[in-house]
């Protein structure tokens, strides 16, 4: 379980098999702010890929289960087999909106907790 920040807008990929994926950057901050936050490479498939693409986007807080894994490829210049770690989310929370800069309006007061979809 992850509870972070989004590093960026979700990049969506639909398959010729029907299939769609979302690839996201999640930040986690430390308990001590004094440490540097620590990003993860975050991939969900199917619904949760969609929920993702239309509430999500850079600076979205979210909470999500996951599984850990391996994304593995062979590099194009030298064919040398390379790995990343890569999280797959089974659940995500999102717990508000992406950080707003500093206006004079006011926002709806009940603005977080807009969804929650656990697939």
């Amino acid at each position: 379980m992850l509870v972070g920040r989004c590093g960026q807008d979700p990049e969506l990929k639909y398959f010729e098999s029907g299939a769609v994926k979302a690839s996201i950057s999640l930040a986690v901050r430390p308990p001590y702010r004094s440490e540097q936050a620590l990003w993860f490479d975050l991939v969900a498939w199917g619904h949760i890929a969609e929920v993702i693409n239309n509430y999500v986007r850079k600076g979205t807080q979210i909470a999500i289960t996951g599984e850990f894994g391996f994304d593995r490829w062979a590099d194009k210049n030298s064919g040398t087999m390379r790995q990343k770690p890569v999280i797959t989310i089974n659940a995500i929370e999102l717990l508000g909106s992406p950080r707003k800069e500093e206006s004079t309006s006011t926002s709806a007061p009940n603005e977080q907790a807009f969804a929650n979809a656990n697939f």
